[in-house]
């Protein structure tokens, strides 16, 4: 079977529809599918509730959704670099399931795994286990939480082979693998593209079996969430004396 797709709307063809779940992998701006989110903005599908770490920030990667009003539902960690993200929960206009970021990556790695829910420590006592399921293991109390399973989930990788084998780098590792395990079907964007058996198999993150679509993105902008720089300091010794540094 051919998995390897020509273009983002061709990658998409025939999965998007008003209303559903989709996960979006990555860790700030790093390693989040951004041509795949192109295509998704560009679709015009709505009502969508989308599964991820973050929102992006404005403009750029799911922010991009949220500035077209395509989604209906955030179920995230952390959304603190998004102003719009911010103004349409604050207004009512986004339904928002807040989770604590290692919860989140566990109901993603159980809906992968076919566990429905598991029950942990995190938010006891707290308005993460409100309306929820709480039980007492050895004397310690703990919360239910439900896995998470999408009916899209879009993920990047720093290299992949035609059969859908996929290696991530570095912080890119966040999310993106979980997540192709944890929908009815996957689409991975890979920066270098090879063929089978070029990637050792030691190497593999990601087994092929999960992905059904490839796109080829050997070219993209990576972006920096917050660029921080300290400041130089003077050369004193320049000056002071004129000398050379």
């Amino acid at each position: 079977m051919k998995k390897v797709y020509p273009d983002p709307k061709a990658a998409l063809a025939g999965l998007l529809r008003d209303g559903m779940t989709i996960m979006a992998g990555g860790f700030g701006l790093c390693g989040i599918p951004d041509e795949l989110i192109d295509a998704i903005q560009a679709s015009g599908v709505k009502d969508l509730t989308v599964v991820s770490n973050n929102a992006g920030i404005d403009g750029v990667g799911l922010g991009k959704l949220l500035d077209t009003r395509q989604v209906k539902k955030m179920i995230s960690s952390y959304v603190g670099e998004n102003k719009e993200f911010a103004r349409q929960y604050l207004g009512g206009e986004l339904e928002i399931e807040f989770n604590p970021q290692g919860t989140l990556a566990e109901r993603i790695r159980a809906g992968g795994a076919g566990i429905p829910a598991f029950f942990t420590k995190t938010g006891v006592g707290t308005k993460v286990a409100e309306g929820k399921e709480v039980r007492e293991f050895d004397g310690e109390s703990y919360v239910m939480e439900r896995g998470l399973f999408a009916d899209l989930a879009i993920v990047h990788a720093w290299k992949g082979d035609t059969e859908g084998n996929l290696v991530y780098r570095k912080t890119a590792r966040n999310f993106n693998p979980m997540m192709a395990t944890a929908a009815e079907v996957t689409v991975a964007q890979v920066e270098h593209l090879v063929e089978p058996g070029e990637i050792d198999p030691d190497h593999i993150h990601t087994p092929g079996i999960f992905i059904g679509r490839i796109l080829h993105v050997p070219t993209r902008e990576k972006r920096i969430e917050q660029r921080t720089v300290r400041k130089r300091k003077e050369p004193e010794a320049a000056a002071a004396g004129g000398g050379q540094i």
